[in-house]
């Protein structure tokens, strides 16, 4: 799953109504707000998305370029190879950007002193910016996304996320986000080379202004904090420990998020208003709205809930708070659904056992890190089946009480089975039972009526396999394997 996730930490990026139709609603510009559960209207293709409401009057004072409105893309993290398999061989050559009009270079100008005064962040030195085609820039940005993501890891991830019951076994996942980039992308700030890029035929209206209030937020974050370096927020690092890079977008972005919002409430003209407006009227994302349930939650998490995290820390010290942030990261999900568990609760680390020798030569490790608090949450609330779908009340209370995990995941090419192990820490015994009480309601609705309960454990024998969890005290264990004399295998390696 960590390439997975890590994938969305990448593609969130691309993600028109991530960047500018969330930081609306927040503002009440869109007429709704969200809950910790489902966001109602945002992506369903069955809604419609909700307009400016009519009780709100806009006069217009001022005149600006007349805008076209186009999408919008915020923080990527960098990674770069053709998709097309022809291009493989010899990289095309870089897009030559077109020179910045005037009048729009003076407005980026201007909205880059905004932010400076709004944010209390100085810049190191000017941020580069580039105007590229609709085409160039989908190109540089899928060049960017799957060089380190090929068709072999998305065909992992699909059984890894398949076997947690959040994917179809059969789900195109490569193909889904050739899809979803191609249908999506405006604009970047590319952190690798520090580069604004823009999309060239597009005006600068509403929308435009927004994105680039939110994106050279993150030209500062990089000029002050080091994204990459100082942070150590990449590709390479997001591989590594994905729960902390989830932490760490969810800051970045939560800090964009609002100060846009801020730019908004106290720099935006009326035409703004009216230009945001009439794109959302019209805006349309199927590859998004049609997304599995867990991916369109799990795009959203670092915007929604980096906000609110953000506004916490301001709200307890300002902008230094914030920057203090920086310098303090926060490691989970769990302190970003919970800012006031930061910085003091610190995900514990537990050992995880080795079962490359218990399993044998044919068995290969897919996957392995920390689930975390979030992913437990979607696993139970968001996954592949609606009728296994816990409500989201009582998943959320039974992932709250997370303290630290680790997760396994191996794979038999020749059988096409899969094994996963997930070992969880709680904070008390009555957050274990309820995880335990969560998991078997949902277990019972994916797989049926258990084959066996005793106290402290239950199993399921199910045409997918063999599945077993079972609470010790402070720990849950989740066993998914092929049979029970594997399952009873694996258990014999867990301390």
């Amino acid at each position: 799953m960590k390439n997975s996730r890590r994938n969305i930490i990448i593609i969130v990026g691309a993600i028109i109504v991530v960047c500018g139709c969330i930081s609306l609603i927040s503002l009440g510009v869109l007429g709704y707000l969200f809950p910790f559960e489902r966001v109602v209207g945002l992506f369903s293709a069955n809604e419609p998305v909700a307009v400016v409401p009519e009780e709100i009057i806009v006069t217009p004072e001022e005149t600006f370029i007349e805008p076209t409105p186009t999408e919008s893309i915020v923080l990527p993290s960098p990674t770069n190879l053709p998709t097309d398999p022809s291009l493989t061989d010899v990289p095309p050559e870089p897009p030559t950007p077109e020179p910045i009009p005037p009048e729009i270079a003076l407005q980026m100008d201007q909205i880059e002193t905004e932010v400076i005064t709004l944010r209390d962040l100085q810049p190191t030195g000017p941020v580069s910016r580039r105007l590229l085609s609709p085409e160039d820039l989908r190109q540089k940005i899928e060049s960017d996304f799957f060089e380190d993501y090929p068709v072999e890891e998305a065909e992992q991830d699909t059984i890894i996320l398949s076997a947690l019951g959040l994917l179809d076994p059969g789900f195109e996942m490569f193909t889904f986000y050739q899809d979803l980039l191609s249908e999506q992308i405006a604009g970047q700030y590319d952190q690798n080379t520090k580069e604004m890029d823009i999309i060239q035929d597009s005006g600068f209206g509403g929308i435009e202004r927004l994105t680039y209030a939110h994106e050279y937020t993150h030209a500062l974050q990089d000029q002050n904090y080091d994204i990459e370096n100082g942070l150590n927020y990449s590709s390479e690092s997001c591989k590594e420990d994905s729960e902390r890079c989830a932490a760490i977008q969810a800051l970045l972005e939560g800090d964009a998020s609002m100060l846009e919002l801020e730019w908004f409430n106290n720099y935006a003209t009326s035409q703004d208003f009216y230009d945001i407006q009439d794109f959302y009227k019209d805006y349309e994302g199927p590859v998004l709205e049609s997304a599995p349930d867990f991916l369109r939650e799990d795009f959203i998490f670092p915007y929604i809930y980096g906000q609110s995290f953000v506004e916490y820390i301001y709200n307890n010290g300002g902008w230094n708070a914030v920057n203090n942030a920086y310098r303090d990261l926060p490691l989970s999900t769990e302190q970003i659904l919970h800012p006031e568990r930061y910085p003091d609760d610190r995900p514990i680390e537990i050992e995880k056992p080795d079962l490359s020798l218990i399993l044998g030569d044919q068995w290969q490790e897919l996957d392995s890190g920390v689930m975390g608090e979030w992913y437990t949450y979607l696993i139970l609330a968001h996954g592949r089946e609606p009728d296994a779908r816990i409500d989201d009340v009582e998943a959320q209370n039974a992932s709250e009480g997370w303290g630290g995990d680790y997760y396994l995941v191996f794979y038999d090419q020749q059988s096409q089975k899969t094994v996963v192990v997930m070992r969880t820490l709680w904070e008390s015994e009555t957050d274990a039972g309820q995880f335990f009480d969560a998991f078997q309601k949902h277990s019972t609705a994916r797989f049926g009526p258990p084959s066996n309960v005793e106290s402290g454990k239950i199993n399921w024998t199910h045409p997918e396999g063999f599945t077993e969890i079972a609470v010790d005290e402070l720990e849950t264990t989740w066993i998914f394997a092929p049979d029970e004399a594997t399952a009873l295998l694996v258990k014999s390696a867990i301390p």
